[in-house]
């Protein structure tokens, strides 16, 4: 189970072509630990600017994103939490689609990261990871018909996963009431109500984490005087909870969701991937706001 949640955590972070048309992003994220003195608080930011080409409907989308996250470890742990408790994301995409018949859009992404710590003063091939992606789109949300729908059917890689074989992604959005939609699939399932052309709610299970390299190994000593030595940190969680959204200004929205988690797991493993130690794995709060401009 805990395997089957960190491949989809990762779809969930890597996925976004065809799925969103957010262009920009920043928010915020704070996630209490209940029973601890430990937290987490992220700021996530990124950009992507579509490039039209030659070929109608055909568009070149760079992209760059930012995530810093901070750990606030003031419980006991069995090893040295110093430079362990802030982690930095530096992730370049580079994506491409265009359009074909019958109201399908294929997409292609390829992306590469840095995930670490950052302890020393270089990076290593380990802080390094690359992802990939490719989706078959067929959007008829922004058409005249009477119910509009968009299917997102794809395959996300990420060495992040530990594993070398691409995992499906699918997704189904459909706007049954002029109020009101819904989305089923990866990454996120909601039930949404648009008062107005400004104001909507939802009610909605997703998916959050993150992984990262840790530079220097972090040598773990087990309540049997055993030891264990750390070589990354990931956190996994499901989520479920409301969200608000605002539209301010033309394509400018704010956002804010208050959620608990139904599985939440922060832990430190080894180089094959195995647990070492749980650092949390109570469920919790979940709050996360923020600014994005989508067309």
């Amino acid at each position: 189970m805990r395997n089957i949640l960190l491949f989809f955590t990762f779809l969930f972070c890597g996925c976004c072509l065809g799925q969103t048309t957010d262009l920009m992003r920043v928010e915020w994220t704070r996630i209490p630990q209940v029973d601890s003195d430990n937290s987490i608080s992220r700021f996530r930011s990124f950009i992507n600017f579509p490039i039209p080409l030659s070929w109608e409907g055909s568009y070149l989308i760079p992209g760059f994103e930012y995530r810093h996250i901070t750990l606030d470890i003031d419980d006991p742990v069995p090893y040295d939490a110093n430079d362990a408790k802030t982690f930095q994301v530096f992730r370049a995409t580079m994506a491409y689609t265009f359009k074909f018949k019958n109201d399908w859009r294929f997409g292609a992404r390829a992306g590469v990261e840095l995930a670490s710590n950052f302890e020393r003063a270089d990076f290593l091939g380990r802080d390094v990871r690359f992802s990939g992606a490719a989706y078959l789109i067929r959007d008829r949300s922004a058409e005249e018909v009477e119910k509009p729908n968009r299917w997102v059917i794809g395959l996300q890689y990420s060495t992040n996963q530990g594993r070398p074989f691409p995992l499906p992604v699918i997704n189904y959005f459909r706007q049954f009431h002029r109020q009101w939609s819904y989305s089923i699939g990866t990454p996120k399932t909601n039930l949404k109500h648009s008062f107005n052309n400004k104001h909507s709610v939802q009610a909605y299970v997703s998916l959050d984490g993150f992984f990262s390299n840790l530079q220097n190994n972090r040598v773990v000593t087990n309540p049997d005087g055993t030891t264990a030595v750390a070589d990354n940190i990931s956190m996994t969680q499901v989520i479920s909870g409301l969200g608000y959204e605002f539209n301010f200004a033309k394509n400018f929205y704010f956002y804010a969701y208050a959620a608990y988690t139904l599985y939440n797991e922060l832990r430190l493993r080894d180089e094959n991937r195995d647990n070492v130690f749980n650092l949390n794995e109570n469920n919790t709060g979940y709050f996360r706001t923020g600014v994005k401009y989508k067309i």
